[in-house]
């Protein structure tokens, strides 16, 4: 069986810096860690691989030659693979173009099984690319997955949470999911992996190599732009009220119908 684990490197949350022109994360020269929402995803498959016989853990991430950093700790805690997707022509991509690149990825990766990725990354907090990557590649897939078995070896058994509790789910292989921190503590890296993920040679694929038009991949295969980012400003006009809650009630009251809101 072979997994394949999406991973994202995010910038650290106090040194966020929109570029001014295309109004995209500056992600080089930025400090910068794992999302981290896919040490759960990793910690899924590499419990798999834990109970299961012949599985295979590979880490894919798409950025800068910075990201190497996250498959290398990736390969620290037991994933047997690593692939840095990496071109200057993958910039600026939305989750439609980030989505399209795994997928071609992906492809060249096959036989794959199962894709697990985290829920979101906290950067966007779209929570988007794994059922685009999904769709992309025309696998059934489940969101918000807290539990994994396997009911046979073509067959997953998954529980995963919805607003009013949670939901068992029958899924067939292939398929993609998005992890909840419910699957477990991630585990710490090994000396073992640490000394082979120092010794790795972490292949980069670019355009060239995952057979892509640059017009389909980056700025230029979104169907999203950013065309402006700013800090909304604060509003000076509040209004304090003090009181018991009786007093409060009549003062809310008289405040709205004040201003002559629609029911009021």
């Amino acid at each position: 069986m072979h997994i394949v684990v999406c991973l994202k490197q995010v910038p650290e949350t106090q040194n966020i810096r929109i570029d001014p022109e295309t109004h995209t994360l500056v992600r080089q020269g930025v400090a910068s860690i794992l999302n981290p929402f896919d040490y759960f995803a990793l910690e899924a498959a590499l419990k798999i691989k834990d109970e299961r016989e012949s599985v295979k853990v590979t880490a894919i991430t798409m950025g800068p030659p910075q990201a190497k950093d996250v498959l290398i700790d990736a390969l620290s805690r037991g994933a047997d693979d690593a692939i840095l997707i990496s071109d200057r022509a993958f910039a600026g991509a939305d989750t439609w173009a980030t989505s399209f690149t795994l997928a071609a990825a992906i492809k060249k990766l096959e036989p794959v099984d199962l894709i697990i990725c985290g829920k979101q990354a906290i950067d966007g907090d779209t929570a988007q690319v794994g059922p685009e990557l999904a769709t992309i590649l025309n696998w059934p897939y489940a969101t918000y997955v807290k539990n994994v078995e396997f009911l046979d070896n073509s067959t997953l058994k998954i529980t995963r949470q919805t607003d009013e509790g949670y939901a068992v789910w029958k899924l067939p292989l292939p398929a993609l999911l998005t992890i909840l921190k419910d699957v477990g503590d991630p585990r710490p890296r090994s000396y073992k992996c640490t000394l082979r993920a120092r010794k790795y040679d972490i292949p980069t694929w670019g355009v060239t190599d995952l057979n892509l038009d640059e017009n389909q991949v980056g700025l230029k295969g979104s169907f999203t732009q950013v065309i402006k980012v700013f800090s909304p400003e604060r509003r000076k006009d509040k209004l304090i009220l003090e009181g018991s809650v009786d007093e409060l009630v009549e003062q809310l009251y008289s405040w709205l119908k004040e201003q002559r809101i629609p029911g009021i």
